[in-house]
């Protein structure tokens, strides 16, 4: 296969001064793209700002002959959101690829979360990921091109102790990547999630000497797929961890279908409502919210098993 290329592409990525989105930076721009480094370059509580993470990345990038500007403005207001896009446009003109990276962590236990916390956190992933890409996503349709890349998280997918926020934050996201993804189906933008898993700051604190190999830049070139023009997937969700690329799904097990329910029936069939055995896997793009609801109404017009 020939090296796959970003020449005349231009990248938005937030959170791009360190770890993950520093690495995504890295290798986009290697590859020819012209890269917007967004990052306030603050500390993972959210504050404390410096240019210098930001700055050191573009620098990094220009001193390999690369291409690449700073922006320090934040996600978490839609006037920062604006602001980053426009950087990409007043910069270069056009915005091809946006990475949604930002991120902060402020965990607690459920019972002591505080609402600061909670919206904090809710700010800078998933209303953060809104404020970048409702300025850009009217420019990619009309450009009839563009590759969004929100970044999800085990967390996410299955939750995680004294993580409300991120969880929530991170599930939030799953379902606002299968939107774009759907509303970008027929103008050429494409959007994906990625669910990653490095050691970056995020695991101060933790143990990891027993980890492998988890280098932010094991993640990097699944990311940089997703953003590639080639990239033939749509409304999907990729993990990479430790070296292990693999696709994530929502499932359903194909259900039971009575006319109607008692309670005590319900607990009675829960062993073959939770049978996991040939499971449902409805694809979001193109129709998986319409294919749900078209199962469900066969099985009851049959009167059992589709």
């Amino acid at each position: 296969m020939s090296e796959l290329r970003f020449d005349d592409r231009v990248a938005v990525i937030t959170g791009a001064g360190r770890g993950l989105g520093r690495a995504y930076a890295l290798l986009l721009a290697a590859r020819g793209a012209r890269i917007v480094v967004n990052d306030p370059g603050v500390s993972m509580k959210g504050d404390h700002s410096d240019a210098g993470p930001a700055q050191d990345v573009v620098a990094e990038i220009r001193a390999a002959g690369g291409e690449a500007v700073a922006c320090t403005e934040s996600v978490a207001t839609p006037e920062g959101g604006k602001a980053i896009i426009d950087a990409a446009l007043d910069n270069y003109r056009r915005i091809d690829i946006l990475i949604h990276n930002a991120g902060t962590v402020r965990g607690a236990p459920l019972k002591e979360m505080t609402q600061e916390d909670f919206d904090t956190v809710l700010d800078v992933h998933l209303r953060g990921a809104f404020h970048v890409v409702r300025p850009a996503f009217p420019i990619m349709c009309a450009a009839g091109y563009g590759r969004v890349v929100l970044t999800t998280s085990i967390g996410g997918l299955y939750g995680s102790y004294n993580q409300a926020n991120y969880s929530a934050a991170k599930g939030g996201l799953i379902g606002l990547s299968h939107v774009i993804a759907l509303e970008g189906a027929a103008e050429g933008v494409k959007c994906n999630a990625i669910v990653p898993a490095a050691v970056t700051r995020m695991a101060e604190g933790i143990d990891t000497s027993v980890y492998p190999p988890m280098e932010p830049e094991l993640v990097a070139p699944a990311v940089a797929w997703l953003a590639h023009e080639s990239c033939s997937i749509t409304g999907e969700m990729l993990t990479s961890i430790a070296g292990r690329v693999a696709k994530a799904y929502i499932v359903e097990t194909r259900g039971v279908y009575q006319p109607s329910w008692t309670i005590e029936e319900v607990a009675q069939q829960m062993a073959a409502i939770g049978d996991g055995r040939d499971p449902l896997i409805l694809a979001p793009v193109p129709s998986g919210h319409a294919d749900h609801i078209k199962y469900s109404f066969e099985m009851a017009r049959k009167g059992g098993a589709v």
